[in-house]
């Protein structure tokens, strides 16, 4: 009988085989890549406003307190942007002619508020509050990023899952205590970093690295470790409950 497939078919059959397999692996590897790079992600983006507002100057330049635009953050869910009102409390008398505030002074002469872009949010299905964060101590930058080094604001972290429940199964790896100064409640202790960066304090490792907004980077050395298991029980922290469902998902 005459020969059907020529001598090359079994090594194009080879290849089909190699090529339908790799394919899928090629497209999960790269749709990972893509989903997790910032151009999805938007970590490390800066985002444009309406007023080009500077944390940077704000909170590390002039030492203004985080509190002073975010006035609820200690105890409600939500950080809130600023109304037009705490704007003006300072520039109705300084930068009063500034070409790049006029958003502001046209929001408080309308009574229209300014249209914030949002930088960071969660699914609807995910719930988050500041405050109960802010009270047991954990700082800002941890999912923010170097807020006070942020001249336009961006995103500090992706916020994935896996993220949030490496910090809530091992929350004494994150908890930073600033060192000086008097011993305060944890929230007070927050924002203690922030003075200490305004005012050019020597930072320890830990501070450097919750300062740089590298959460990671705090060192995992049994004398932070013994400090952040202190921490988690003088902050009556409940590590057996944070891997719930229900902490993050009503």
């Amino acid at each position: 009988m005459a020969q059907l497939f020529p001598p090359y078919a079994n090594t194009i059959a080879t290849a089909s085989l190699f090529v339908a397999a790799g394919v899928p692996f090629v497209l999960l590897v790269g749709g990972t890549q893509v989903t997790s790079s910032p151009a999805n992600t938007k970590v490390d983006n800066p985002l444009d406003q309406p007023v080009p507002f500077s944390h940077k100057h704000h909170n590390r330049e002039l030492g203004i307190d985080c509190r002073f635009c975010h006035s609820n953050v200690e105890d409600n869910a939500q950080a809130s942007v600023p109304s037009t009102e705490v704007c003006m409390t300072c520039h109705s008398q300084i930068w009063t002619n500034s070409p790049m505030l006029d958003p502001v002074r046209q929001s408080w002469e309308t009574g229209t508020p300014i249209q914030w872009n949002k930088v960071n949010s969660v699914p609807d299905f995910v719930y988050f509050d500041h405050g109960m964060h802010i009270t047991r101590g954990v700082n800002c930058n941890t999912c923010h990023g170097p807020v006070q080094d942020m001249p336009i604001t961006w995103k500090g972290q992706a916020f994935r899952m896996s993220w949030c429940l490496d910090c809530h199964r091992n929350p004494e790896k994150f908890l930073v205590e600033p060192v000086g100064g008097d011993k305060k409640t944890p929230k007070e202790q927050v924002f203690m970093l922030y003075r200490k960066v305004a005012e050019g304090r020597p930072l320890n490792e830990a501070e450097q690295a919750l300062a740089e907004g590298l959460p990671s980077q705090i060192p995992q050395d049994d004398t932070h470790l013994e400090l952040g298991k202190k921490l988690v029980k003088d902050r009556k922290i409940n590590v057996q409950q944070l891997s719930d469902c229900y902490i993050c998902h009503h």
